[in-house]
């Protein structure tokens, strides 16, 4: 497999025919190869492995279920963020993937049936984002869905999978069973079912992944579980005295409204709730959530989310129905009466259930300083450790959250691998932690990196033929693991790019010139984002060259000796924004839905040859994404050249890093 070709950007045409009409391109990628390397999308990729006359005996309690058999590299569970990317990046390394979703959209608590945005690090705050496979994600959705319609959201995650040709989608499908070795070590199989379609799938995989949030493929398989809150002493942690032991953190269902200009009246049913001014002594009902509704509309802490979902369900309704009964027929306020519902979600959001137990447990004093001890780091997380009382909303005397903010941090692979099942990887909600480490891995833009991470490395154990245990004990297989995740934009706190295959480091940088006290040579000194030295400072120069966009300011990589080189890949600057998808119009007013004004649009890259010839290798225009690939027929340079033509706004161009392979 081309790895190259498969992460190259590309402009699709999938949904730029698709959206055309409707004023909306969403296109993943700009095209930026010096190649024009049109592969044609494989027809129906999704069902390329399926097979409609398969001979299989049905189940006999299933005489109406046909029952198809698929072997893979990789099976991911679940199709949340964390699902999503855990099977682009295995895909992206080489391994052939199946990936199944209970639902059928992908996003999870960002799809259009439950409408969260993705949270994690706080770029405000501490002037970075997560990048990777998210950051490209985001960066399509600003520029090409900048009126935030979830329905497109949910497509364009979709058109991500299909449109690489060794994913298989299987929508609409649950994972129900799976057959373990004899003593329990090994998943061997496991079985799904699509009731749509009356098909049971029985998946044969060398690696899972357990992305369903729940632990369901873990607990099919029979691994050892954890659930809700531990008492204090079980892991020396000042914060797990918040609630009763075994309590969890409930579930919210969302709404979204519209403010119409003029009355609009609103009776509630009669199994709403009747809410009263005291149960709100602790809860704010302001103008700026009228659009979003209130994410403490919550419930189920003191309950199991999964088994009593139904329940959960019908009475976080009563509740919301009656919070706009409230706002609308009692005045507070005042801006409602011009208010319309859009959207009630119908699907309890969950905070937290199963966590699987893992190799290594984080807890409270890793995200509080530990993290930095860590010889397994894979990817970040921010997020303040923000637990929520267990009766929820109906625990009206207690505030609905208690948050201890957090600096960044970084989470070990070891909290990412089964600790009994040696080809069992997790990402997400039920990821080895502690209830008060869970109160801030828990947002999705955290557990979606945990989703790279773990896709990366159930490709290399693909490829190595070792358990994902195996890989993490192994210095120089993990030393692969983080340097691979680097190259792919992962961000990872502390660990340079030191990559033996990466000829930029060996080069010599110099520039046209450079600003805001920048060095040329900080486009190879292996980080590749830069932080706020505290929250009201302005970034740091540290890791960025810099230069006035006018003049067409350029780079050179020179070598003593001509390298044999055919990709080059450059991270630019796409600033330090809040940037995803919301229905918060407060939320949405930090974000630009539009290329970054940092990020370069439109550059050369060019090399001299070992004769001395001048060669132009890519031209691009209309750039907007951070981590680009450009690749060509191999050319032996003395020296490559990226010369900037323009930015999309800024007047500074900037540059984070310059890599070069052969």
């Amino acid at each position: 497999m081309d790895i190259k070709k498969l992460s190259n950007i590309g402009r699709r045409s999938f949904l730029s025919n698709m959206t055309a009409a409707a004023g909306c391109i969403l296109a993943a990628r700009v095209n930026v190869s010096a190649r024009e390397n049109s592969a044609e999308i494989p027809q129906q990729a999704n069902l390329a492995l399926i097979s409609p006359n398969d001979s299989s005996k049905p189940y006999a309690s299933e005489k109406n279920m046909r029952n198809i058999s698929l072997s893979t590299d990789v099976l991911v569970a679940g199709g949340g963020l964390a699902g999503v990317l855990a099977a682009i990046a295995a895909a992206r390394r080489g391994a052939k993937v199946v990936i199944c979703q209970d639902r059928s959209r992908l996003g999870g608590n960002a799809s259009a049936e439950v409408r969260m945005h993705p949270l994690g690090v706080n770029p405000g705050r501490n002037g970075f984002r997560e990048g990777g496979i998210l950051e490209e994600i985001k960066l399509d959705c600003a520029v090409h869905n900048p009126h935030c319609s979830w329905e497109l959201w949910d497509l364009s995650l979709y058109d991500k999978l299909v449109s690489l040709p060794n994913i298989t989608v299987l929508l609409d499908t649950t994972v129900f069973g799976a057959e373990v070795s004899k003593d329990g070590s090994k998943i061997n199989n496991v079985r799904a079912r699509c009731d749509t379609s009356r098909t049971i799938y029985t998946i044969t995989a060398k690696q899972y992944i357990d992305c369903t949030g729940d632990a369901r493929l873990a607990m099919e398989a029979g691994d050892d579980l954890m659930f809700g809150r531990e008492k204090p002493e079980k892991f020396g942690e000042s914060l797990a005295d918040y609630d009763d032991e075994g309590t969890c953190m409930g579930s919210t269902i969302l709404f979204t409204a519209k403010d119409l200009g003029r009355p609009i009246p609103y009776k509630a049913p009669d199994w709403a709730v009747k809410i009263k001014p005291e149960m709100l002594k602790k809860r704010r009902l302001s103008k700026r959530d009228l659009s979003y509704g209130y994410w403490w509309i919550e419930l189920g802490g003191d309950t199991n989310a999964v088994s009593d979902n139904e329940r959960l369900r019908f009475e976080l309704l009563r509740v919301v129905l009656g919070i706009w009964d409230y706002l609308k027929n009692e005045g507070a306020p005042e801006e409602a009466a011009n208010y319309a519902l859009d959207f009630i979600g119908m699907i309890p959001a969950r905070r937290e259930t199963y966590r699987i137990v893992s190799e290594y447990i984080m807890t409270q004093s890793d995200i509080e300083g530990g993290w930095k001890k860590f010889d397994d780091p894979v990817c970040v997380g921010g997020w303040s450790m923000d637990d929520h009382p267990k009766k929820g909303f109906y625990d009206f005397d207690r505030a609905p959250c208690r948050q201890a903010p957090v600096k960044p941090y970084n989470i070990p692979f070891g909290s990412l691998i089964s600790k009994k099942i040696k080809n069992l990887m997790m990402a997400g909600r039920n990821a080895g932690v502690s209830h008060v480490a869970l109160s801030s891995t828990r947002v999705m833009a955290t557990t979606a990196c945990m989703g790279q991470a773990v896709g990366t490395a159930a490709a290399l154990c693909v490829a190595k033929g070792v358990s994902a245990s195996q890989l993490r004990a192994d210095k120089n297989n993990l030393e692969e693991l983080k340097q691979t995740l680097l190259r792919d934009d992962q961000t990872i706190l502390g660990i340079k790019n030191a990559d033996p295959k990466d000829l930029a480091l060996k080069a010599k940088v110099t520039a046209s010139a450079s600003a805001e006290g920048t060095k040329p040579e900080n486009v190879i000194n292996g980080v590749s984002f830069d932080t706020k030295p505290d929250p009201k400072s302005p970034r740091g120069n540290e890791n960025r060259w810099l230069a006035s966009a006018n003049g067409s300011p350029w780079l050179r990589l020179s070598w003593n000796e001509p390298q044999k080189i055919s990709e080059v890949e450059i991270t630019f600057d796409t600033g330090c924004r809040n940037l995803a998808i919301s229905g918060s119009a407060q939320y949405r007013k930090s974000v630009l839905f539009a290329p970054q004004s940092e990020c370069v649009k439109d550059f050369v890259l060019s090399a001299v040859d070992k004769n001395g010839n001048e060669k132009i290798l890519a031209e691009v225009k209309d750039n907007y994404q951070r981590k680009v690939r450009l690749s060509f027929d191999p050319v032996y340079a003395r020296s490559i050249k990226l010369k900037i033509l323009s930015t999309n706004g800024d007047k500074l161009a900037a540059v984070y890093e310059i890599r070069a392979y052969a």
